[in-house]
């Protein structure tokens, strides 16, 4: 069997695991999805059912047929847009972001059917994908030192704890780090407790949501929320999540058109169910692995437990939620951004193509599109001796 250069451990190139690391691996994009979902939930006023059960279920189904961490997360600048709008005006409400989930959902499905986002992919070189990586990694470090900062005691003691033990296969660092933030969150909040206690089972199932949707939730969906996440989408969910899936996992390899057509279906399915746009991700992977993963058995139990709290506790999601601290899961979102940037170290021997990397991840800290677009154009003029160095 081949050896990963990412653990340099044995890859085991069958089928799912459940077994301890793959619990902790579980975990290790909740930097990412949680902060997002409760945004959703408290500010846009999206309804809990159609959010968790549209992740578990994607997650579910994507773990079963990648066999590899493959994350799904929700789609960031759709996410960011509909929270802040929602926050500011009425603008932003849930049908417009069913529709614009709709509409993303319909344009992957399109792309990965025809074959168009393989052949896209062919004209990226692969000092601007490497590029793309680095900069999403630093970026999530940057947003975990801002959620850590928030209570720096606990953030810098779970990172502490979490260094400590992430080479350790008895006790899961993942494990130690969840405990510790839930002991923080009530030794911060005493009422939590009794919260927590009060929560009942309440049995509910997603209802159709198509259906109510008008033309003007459609208008706002496609050109508020889902134009503006086309570059980010490409970039993140499908170059740069076929690099990190080849590179750690050479037995299993995937394809552009594979996570196109992934990236579509997932997106119908939870707008069908009034669920939020969804894509996978590089560092989204990075935090599995991270943390232990190294199958879809991780993403399988992580969607397992969101659809049984979105059909079991959907009215107590915002209360349950309380027990991740944002410092904790700062922790989580540094550690995964530094192990997707340290994976992107392979650069060119070529002094042009190491500039358009930097260049590229500079911008893409920023923004994925904008990188993509000036790190390409860069490498172009140089490549043509319009720029020399």
């Amino acid at each position: 069997m081949k050896i990963s250069a990412y653990t340099d451990q044995r890859v085991v190139p069958s089928g799912n695991r459940y077994d301890r690391a793959e619990w902790a691996g579980a975990f290790g994009d909740l930097g990412t999805l949680l902060p997002f979902v409760l945004a959703y939930i408290a500010v846009v006023k999206i309804d809990p059912i159609g959010i968790l059960v549209g992740f578990g279920a994607s997650m579910i189904a994507v773990g079963l047929y990648y066999k590899t961490p493959v994350p799904v997360q929700p789609m960031k600048a759709i996410g960011a847009v509909a929270a802040t709008q929602a926050a500011q005006t009425a603008f932003i409400t849930p049908q417009a972001v069913v529709a614009g989930g709709f509409a993303t959902g319909l344009f992957w499905l399109v792309l990965g059917a025809s074959g168009l986002a393989q052949k896209l992919s062919r004209l990226v070189p692969r000092p601007i994908a490497i590029g793309i990586i680095l900069g999403l990694g630093f970026g999530f470090m940057l947003e975990g030192v801002k959620m850590m900062a928030g209570g720096w005691w606990v953030g810098g003691l779970g990172l502490g704890l979490t260094l400590l033990l992430l080479q350790n296969r008895v006790v899961p660092a993942m494990f130690v780090l969840l405990v510790f933030g839930a002991v923080a969150a009530l030794a911060g909040d005493p009422a939590l407790a009794q919260e927590l206690t009060g929560i009942q089972i309440s049995f509910r199932l997603p209802s159709f949501a198509l259906c109510d949707l008008s033309w003007k939730d459609l208008g706002i969906g496609v050109l508020f929320l889902a134009l503006p996440q086309l570059p980010l989408t490409f970039g993140n969910a499908i170059l740069a999540i076929k690099e990190e899936n080849d590179r750690l996992f050479p037995e299993r390899p995937a394809s552009e058109r594979t996570f196109s057509l992934s990236t579509g279906l997932m997106n119908l399915f939870g707008a069908s169910i009034g669920g939020v746009p969804m894509c996978h991700g590089a560092g989204g992977m990075a935090g599995h692995t991270r943390f232990g993963a190294r199958t879809g058995g991780a993403v399988v139990i992580l969607g397992v437990i969101l659809c049984l709290v979105g059909l079991l506790f959907s009215d107590s999601v915002i209360t349950l939620l309380k027990i991740f601290p944002l410092p904790v899961l700062g922790v989580v979102l540094f550690l995964t951004g530094a192990q997707l940037a340290l994976g992107s170290c392979d650069f060119s021997k070529q002094k042009d193509e190491r500039f358009a990397t930097l260049v590229t991840a500079g911008c893409a800290v920023w923004n994925v599109g904008l990188g993509f677009v000036l790190g390409w154009a860069v490498l172009a003029l140089l490549k043509r001796g319009w720029v020399k160095l």
